[in-house]
């Protein structure tokens, strides 16, 4: 075996995923099968290497094995014998091929015979900012399936249970032979569950369940973020048979804040300052995402788009007493609306500011304008 190409044999590239593997081996394997191959002495021979290849490659351990130690990592173990690759189990290939269209896979009905856990459910909860920063406790309202009270989710008439189903004399499963073949497939008459109901409850229908509104209290912690899901085991829908009921989990979505960006656990905030105290300086409160206020200093000079960092007023980590940063952004704003007299004060400003004194006052556009005459300078050569 220890020189065998199992991705060659069944014509597909080593990236082929498990679907293009089973669509690949039920071509190859009806190609060559021996009953449509009477004629041909080494269709069973290559019916066989198909078969083996196949039960490498749909097998997640087997198939990892195989890609790092090649076929000899099942040299003297798997080679061969029976419920070893090629082994010759026609019965489980016949399954393998044709079992999602026969009703479902092997041991398909085995597993709905008994109690059934109920599905899982997804609610999506917006939530402030505000909300994610303090943290609540937050009641929700939503349709969720409960096991029947008239009938303990059973399904049947009270004073009355489940009969052994007389298709299939209570196995789930249905044989019918074919040649040298055993087709087994889910019984319809009881969908595998080897019983049926006589009399169905009148209130659920034979169901077990019923819908009902839930309403549910969530406790969000403070320091969540978009993405974070919370779950409320046993509150989603209810089990068959008794089963046990699924699991809830509540998605948060944080809304999008009209003065605040988040990243992690900083938040940023624009703020506009007029333009005498970016030159000036001076003192400007600023909001935080708690409600309360925050001192600060804007030094003479300060330029558009310059930050400040105020240390802890950002949001909380989630299970964390740390909290993160809120930087301030200032947009510097030109004035509007000038009177004449204020139009007539900025000329003499800039009569001032001008010339030499130019790159004191405004170095950043000084040097800007001297490479651009610079540059100009150079292409005029």
């Amino acid at each position: 075996m220890a020189d065998k190409d199992f991705y060659k044999t069944l014509g597909i590239d080593r990236n082929a995923d498990a679907a293009e593997i089973k669509k690949s081996y039920r071509k190859l394997a009806m190609k060559w099968h021996p009953d449509q191959n009477k004629d041909d002495p080494k269709a069973e021979a290559k019916f066989k290497e198909v078969s083996e290849a196949y039960d490498i490659l749909k097998d997640e351990q087997k198939r990892a094995a195989y890609d790092q130690y090649g076929a000899a990592a099942f040299d003297g173990s798997m080679g061969g014998g029976p419920g070893g690759p090629g082994g010759g189990n026609f019965s489980d290939i016949f399954e393998d091929m044709f079992g999602d269209f026969m009703g479902g896979g092997r041991g398909g009905g085995g597993r709905r015979s008994g109690p059934t856990r109920g599905s899982d459910i997804q609610y999506t909860m917006e939530i402030t900012l505000e909300d994610a920063n303090k943290g609540k406790e937050a009641t929700i309202k939503l349709p969720v399936s409960e096991s029947c009270s008239s009938c303990s989710g059973s399904g049947a008439m009270p004073g009355t249970g489940e009969e052994t189903c007389s298709s299939c004399e209570g196995q789930g499963r249905m044989r019918m032979q074919q040649g040298f073949f055993t087709i087994e497939r889910t019984c319809p008459t009881c969908n595998g569950a080897g019983k049926i109901i006589g009399s169905p409850c009148n209130k659920c229908r034979g169901s077990g369940l019923t819908r009902k509104e839930k309403t549910l209290k969530v406790k969000i912690p403070s320091g969540v973020d978009t993405g974070r899901r919370i779950r409320l085991t046993g509150e989603g829908e209810a089990g068959l048979r008794g089963g046990p009921s699924g699991d809830l989990y509540v998605l948060l979505a944080v809304k999008p804040h009209r003065l605040f960006k988040r990243d992690g656990a900083d938040l940023y905030c624009r703020v506009p300052i007029p333009m005498t105290t970016a030159a000036l300086g001076g003192d400007i409160e600023v909001p935080t995402v708690g409600g309360s206020r925050a001192k600060v200093k804007i030094p003479a000079g300060t330029q558009p788009g310059q930050q400040f960092r105020l240390k802890g007023k950002g949001m909380p980590v989630l299970r964390s007493e740390s909290k993160g940063n809120l930087y301030i952004e200032v947009a510097v704003e030109t004035p509007v609306n000038l009177s004449g007299k204020q139009k007539d004060m900025l000329k003499q400003l800039d009569k001032t500011m001008g010339g030499k004194a130019a790159a004191k006052h405004s170095p950043e556009s000084s040097g800007f304008f001297t490479k651009v005459r610079e540059l100009w300078d150079d292409l005029t050569e």
